[in-house]
């Protein structure tokens, strides 16, 4: 049963990030063509688009935390034991998840607000303007879906195998100089090296 709301969320989320910023610069380009070639600005090109950026962020943000491709900068954890490092890396991801949750219920609770009060767009064709803030409830609550699976997932991890490779070293697997795949390979050990002395001054952030 999870597993199949797990793949409708990341469906309506991929969907909805691809559309909307499609639409949105297809809608931008419409209005910049009509303005300056017909000298015919479209009224509600600009506030389509803001809308549909909107949605494509919100969206595409809540999608992110199944890839776990949101910024992290993990020099702390790296330094920890692993034990510790566990326990730090799940309360960040209990305060997240309290974030979301939280955001998502007072975002529906504005939503009833508006409803209540009938607000209507002036330029999109007199649209409810629910069906837009109808974004943040329900982004946020499948943003805090996918931290509770990765509460779940580092809950039922051992703690020596719950912290991922660093960015850097995902970016060198990608290219197939992985130092675990490579071992045996000086010049990659050494490019290696280079990368962690990099990444001790950056802060983690390469």
């Amino acid at each position: 049963m999870f597993k199949i709301i797990s793949k409708t969320i990341g469906v309506i989320n991929q969907s909805i990030a691809a559309i909307g910023i499609t639409a949105g610069v297809a809608v931008a380009f419409t209005n910049v063509v009509a303005r300056y070639a017909f000298d015919a600005s479209l009224v509600w090109a600009t506030e389509l688009t803001i809308f549909l950026f909107l949605w494509s962020v919100f969206f595409g943000a809540a999608y992110c935390f199944k890839k776990d491709a949101h910024i992290a900068v993990t020099v702390i954890l790296d330094i920890m034991p692993s034990r510790i490092a566990k326990i730090m890396l799940l309360i960040s991801h209990l305060v997240t998840f309290v974030f979301l949750a939280t955001v998502a219920y007072f975002g529906y609770e504005y939503l009833l607000l508006v409803i209540d009060l009938d607000e209507r767009s002036i330029d999109l064709w007199d649209m409810p303007m629910w069906i837009i803030y109808l974004v943040v409830p329900v982004s946020f609550a499948f943003a805090a879906f996918r931290v509770g699976e990765r509460i779940h997932t580092i809950l039922s991890t051992s703690h020596d195998k719950i912290l991922q490779e660093s960015e850097a070293e995902q970016v060198l697997a990608g290219m197939g100089m992985g130092a675990k795949e490579n071992e045996d390979n000086k010049n990659v050990q050494e490019l290696n090296k280079m990368v962690k002395e990099v990444e001790k001054k950056t802060g983690g952030m390469l």
